[in-house]
């Protein structure tokens, strides 16, 4: 099998998503029955993360280690990476010991450089432009939640950040008409949402809008996440006040379909972007949301490492 890398949604094809979406609803039963699936026996996985992380990290090492595989937890600030370094030298060497990297890093154009010199599957596991992992994920909670995927109406209200631009690419490939509403200045980049729309794989279009109540109105999954990112803290300030308006509460909520559910990628901060009556209220799925977070990445590590 010649190697493939997971850098965004767009480098898999819609029957290859629903494929890993049908293997983790699989992993996901198996799990639960106590029945062993390691697949993986023999394998390992490196794991180099420059940013923190509970479920990114937590939810890849149950993973490998349900799969049977050993991993190896990297600090980026533990590496030679540290001292100069360069990523593409560190690569070609972790592509002798290793089966596969998962790398949560800063700068996108640092993984597509590791991708580019690695003889070994780069997974990324978070970069300041995309969160694919995270995508996948959201996208077997609502197959999981209302049995379908294509024509779903999808609102997503705050930052168009790295969450938001893999959810654009997610629903271009799968049919899900997506509704974005943020604040002036700080929408979805301009490039990302002309990729999502090049994709046309079933997309009925993105709708970019400073309107909640036009993004909301009849929607089947109202998502948010935080208002401020890892690096932004300085501006958190700032950023309460800008997005003061677009916080997803009980208001906001029965806007949409009396079935919506309601999805956070999680960390919440409860009382800015969500309401604690929401995010623990009888429609949310954000922990199912935040379990699955396991299963699709066990079924990508399957895919990625032994073409399961």
């Amino acid at each position: 099998m010649s190697k493939r890398d997971f850098l965004s949604l767009a480098d898999f094809k819609p029957d290859e998503i629903y494929h890993l979406l049908a293997k983790a609803m699989d992993f996901k039963r198996q799990r639960r029955q106590n029945k062993p699936h390691r697949l993986l026996r023999g394998k390992t996985v490196a794991l180099i993360f420059s940013k923190p992380s509970t479920r990114t990290r937590v939810s890849f090492e149950t993973a490998i280690a349900d799969l049977g595989a050993d991993s190896i937890f990297l600090n980026a600030n533990d590496l030679q990476l540290g001292r100069g370094e360069t990523i593409e030298d560190t690569g070609k060497v972790l592509s002798r010991y290793v089966d596969a990297l998962v790398v949560r890093t800063h700068d996108h154009s640092e993984l597509e450089a590791l991708a580019a010199v690695s003889s070994i599957p780069i997974i990324n596991a978070l970069t300041n432009k995309y969160h694919p992992c995270q995508a996948l994920a959201d996208l077997m909670t609502i197959l999981e939640k209302k049995d379908r995927l294509s024509g779903i109406k999808l609102a997503y209200l705050g930052d168009g950040n790295n969450v938001c631009n893999s959810l654009m690419l997610a629903a271009a490939k799968v049919g899900i008409k997506l509704s974005v509403a943020s604040p002036k200045g700080y929408e979805p980049q301009a490039s990302v949402i002309e990729e999502a729309k090049a994709l046309k794989t079933g997309l009925n279009g993105i709708k970019i809008t400073r309107k909640i109540t036009s993004a909301v109105k009849g929607a089947d999954v109202i998502y948010t996440d935080v208002w401020t990112s890892m690096g932004q803290e300085d501006e958190a300030k700032e950023r309460r006040a800008i997005f003061a308006d677009y916080q997803l509460n009980s208001e906001v909520l029965a806007l949409a379909s009396p079935a919506a559910i309601v999805m956070h990628c999680l960390p919440a901060h409860r009382g800015e972007e969500i309401s604690a009556e929401v995010i623990d209220g009888e429609q949310s799925v954000v922990f199912d949301q935040a379990e699955n977070r396991l299963h699709a990445q066990k079924a990508l590590l399957a895919k990625l490492i032994v073409n399961e």
